[in-house]
């Protein structure tokens, strides 16, 4: 398929692209070599949505069709080999909220309604639980405890890159499984790139609160029309490495949601008529 070339070219073996009967998804080398997870992000590709939704729109609640929303989450479990009764999904409020679930929290979302909500990072250490987290230009970051067999899901827009959720979702998998930072395999997803992402100067402001001044200018770059390019990317980079994370066990996309919208939803390349793309993770 042209388009599944195109995504190969554009990814340049940061992702693998993967097609199951019609759906493409990607998934991360790193992640991969662990042996450990099913994981894998969506495209917008292989679903029966319709109209701004087309075709594999995996968010509830933005108007497209309940019934086209679970038969897409029924192509995406057959595709990740799982099934939506293992499935957990977040409710994501830009947060540094980090949940534990368990298999009794599974189908939450999709079978059964959430019993909770202002969550943006999932982790769990119970094999057989997949977590889902939801994106259309916020960064995904997958966490992989490899000594302890736990993982983690965090959706980090640019409020959760300055809360660290990255960091706190590495706190409390510490707490909860002993996880060490140095023990832990990431990976940072498609979203928004860093030419992209036009943001004022109070958002700036924020990130130089959390950030030393000499970091800043692989962060941030100032437009001749008074505005900044963020680059998110590099800035949950440096989040993870500080929480103790080897940048070598570190891998980071280079496919952006907003330069690819024929590939993926983006709010901004939309204006906000879009579906959401999931990020998808479970223990073997």
């Amino acid at each position: 398929m042209q388009t599944v070339q195109l995504i190969r070219k554009q990814a340049k073996h940061k992702v693998t692209v993967c097609e199951e009967e019609g759906v493409i998804f990607l998934r991360f080398p790193l992640i991969e070599q662990t042996n450990l997870v099913k994981h894998g992000f969506s495209t917008r590709l292989g679903g029966v949505s319709q109209g701004i939704y087309a075709a594999m729109n995996l968010s509830f609640g933005r108007g497209d069709k309940d019934a086209d929303v679970k038969e897409n989450y029924k192509r995406m479990a057959k595709a990740l080999h799982t099934d939506t009764t293992h499935m957990v999904l977040s409710k994501q409020t830009h947060t540094a909220n980090v949940r534990v679930v368990t298999k009794k929290d599974c189908g939450k979302g999709i079978h059964v309604p959430l019993d909770y909500t202002d969550v943006d990072a999932l982790v769990t250490n119970e094999p057989g639980v997949m977590l889902v987290t939801f994106y259309a230009d916020c960064v995904p970051i997958y966490l992989i405890d490899v000594k302890n067999r736990a993982i983690g899901l965090c959706h980090s827009g640019w409020r959760g890159t300055v809360k660290k959720i990255s960091r706190c979702a590495l706190a409390v998998m510490n707490k909860q499984y002993g996880t060490l930072p140095g023990d832990v395999t990431a990976a940072i997803g498609p979203s928004i790139c860093g030419d992209c992402y036009e943001v004022s100067e109070d958002v700036v402001q924020e990130f130089e609160h959390i950030f030393e001044s000499e970091l800043m200018p692989d962060i941030a770059r100032k437009k001749e029309n008074g505005k900044y390019l963020l680059d998110l990317w590099r800035a949950n980079e440096l989040i993870l490495e500080e929480a103790g994370v080897p940048e070598s066990q570190i891998q980071t996309t280079d496919l952006c949601t907003c330069c690819n919208p024929d590939i993926f939803f983006s709010h901004r390349a939309s204006g906000g008529q879009r579906g959401g793309l999931a990020a998808f993770m479970e223990l073997i």
